[in-house]
């Protein structure tokens, strides 16, 4: 790696929307961020499942006999 030009790694504060807080290493002093591991729907267990369907199965509901 190249001397002098890499940003110095400093310990940041992060605090979530939901109240979240928790500590990293990156070039910044503090972040907000709107979604944690604590909150985001994939990790919780809140995710929904969206089936829209394609043209082929519109097409077969339609014209079902």
């Amino acid at each position: 790696m190249k001397k002098d030009i890499h940003p110095e790694y400093i310990p940041c504060h992060v605090t979530c929307a939901c109240g979240n807080e928790f500590d990293i290493y990156t070039n910044r002093e503090s972040m907000r961020i709107e979604l944690c591991d604590k909150c985001h729907p994939f990790y919780t267990g809140n995710e929904k499942q969206i089936s829209a369907g394609g043209r082929v199965d519109k097409f077969k509901k339609k014209y079902r006999s």
